[in-house]
């Protein structure tokens, strides 16, 4: 099945990059409805509850599940990283639009934003669903970066 990403969404899917700075988009088909989906990566208090390299996340300021939220996630060992600090920047439940920023954190990662969008395969969405993602980080270098992203992304 070819994807059509609707215009009304893939405005959201062109980062502006400065030279410095490198991107990577992700889309994957999800073998799951996009309600089911939608509600597990919308969560921004919860990210351990399909990301498996979280340990555990908090809210440290503001209220959970609102733009502009700070939230502190740690990971587990392994990683280039122990804990990162994440800005909501964005949350659309009804375009199933969410995106985030890193504001600190022990890793290398500077500069990172990423934009998720989540659509329904087929017509009515039961079949399953595609999930287009955009991340941008200014670059040590873009193959380790676009790496680490691809990784924890």
């Amino acid at each position: 099945m070819i994807f059509q990403l609707p215009t009304t969404v893939s405005s959201h899917h062109n980062p502006v990059l400065q030279p410095n700075e490198c991107s990577s988009t992700l889309f994957q088909t999800i073998a799951a409805p996009a309600s089911v989906v939608w509600a597990l990566v919308s969560d921004f208090e919860n990210p351990q509850r399909y990301k498996p390299f979280v340990r555990s996340c908090r809210i440290i300021d503001g209220q959970a599940n609102q733009v502009g939220c700070l939230r502190r996630v740690d990971v587990t060992s392994g990683l280039p990283a122990s804990y990162s600090i994440e800005r909501l920047e964005a949350l659309d439940h009804d375009q199933r639009i969410f995106g985030f920023s890193i504001v600190n954190g022990d890793h290398r990662l500077s500069n990172y934003r990423s934009i998720m969008s989540l659509h329904p395969n087929g017509g009515d969405g039961d079949g399953g669903c595609g999930d287009v993602r955009d991340d941008a980080a200014e670059a040590n270098t873009k193959d380790r970066d676009v790496g680490l992203v691809d990784t924890i992304g």
